[in-house]
């Protein structure tokens, strides 16, 4: 009896300890498995930030402040990007029915160079009516153009910003988007209109001219309004472009080396 009650127990030992290490391994499983998910989670946060970053600076190169802001918004869901069908402009805004079926043609007169320019109020009559309204007011006169970006196949110049650093103007805010490309191609020469990003009605007074052919990926809002294009001069963008860019966080994207004012911006 005693040999018998010894081996039952050595027999349930056996038992336990098995379970225990089946057990074991289901826990490492799972354990891997969580971590796979979170390394891959990880890496698609960091690819949408890369992304969201890239394209809010269409507005103004972000502060620290605003890295942060973008990061955290990863983690926590925020409105639509996408207006609703009640949005509106302010009462500063011109009608888009003041260019619309028109032609505006100009000059943009930078302390380099002269580029001749045309504005389609045909395919953009909002954006057209907004610069047109801005340019008779002498707005841009002595503002600068504080981006440029030299990368092989992103090539703007970004003007316009009232405070100088890239920062849009919270008072002066517009949409709808306009004209923008379906194949999110920016063809050399083009005069887009800068906005906020994902927001349609972000639109403010800064543009960007591409000297270059450029890819601009749509956001969540969609693409840039193509509201004109330059007619004559693009060669003073590209030698301004040729300069390169200020030492800084990026080699191919910062304020122009040689600096760009606005000395007019005429249109009729």
């Amino acid at each position: 009896m005693a040999a018998s009650s010894r081996s039952a127990r050595e027999a349930k030992r056996r038992i336990q300890q098995m379970e225990a290490k089946r057990e074991l391994r289901s826990e490492q499983d799972k354990r891997r498995k969580r971590d796979n998910t979170l390394a891959i989670a990880g890496g698609a946060a960091a690819l949408v930030l890369a992304i969201v970053l890239q394209l809010t600076v269409f507005a103004g190169n972000p502060t620290e402040d605003e890295f942060k802001t973008a990061e955290a918004g990863l983690a926590s869901p925020s409105a639509s990007a996408t207006p609703s069908p009640s949005a509106s402009n302010g009462e500063n805004i011109p009608k888009p029915d003041t260019a619309a079926g028109k032609t505006f043609t100009g000059e943009l007169a930078l302390n380099s160079g002269t580029l001749g320019i045309e504005l389609d109020g045909t395919k953009a009559p909002q954006a057209a009516a907004v610069f047109k309204s801005l340019a008779d007011q002498n707005f841009y006169k002595g503002l600068t153009c504080h981006r440029l970006t030299t990368a092989d196949s992103f090539g703007v110049l970004q003007c316009g910003s009232k405070s100088g650093d890239g920062k849009s103007d919270p008072a002066y805010n517009w949409g709808p988007l306009e004209n923008t490309p379906a194949d999110n191609k920016y063809p050399a020469g083009s005069i887009a209109v800068a906005r906020t990003g994902g927001n349609a009605y972000g639109n403010g007074t800064q543009f960007f001219i591409v000297y270059k052919d450029t890819v601009i990926p749509a956001d969540a809002a969609g693409g840039y309004t193509v509201v004109g294009k330059v007619t004559s001069g693009l060669d003073v963008v590209s030698n301004i472009a040729a300069a390169g860019v200020k030492p800084g966080a990026s080699a191919t994207d910062g304020a122009p080396v040689e600096p760009v004012t606005i000395d007019s911006f005429s249109l009729k």
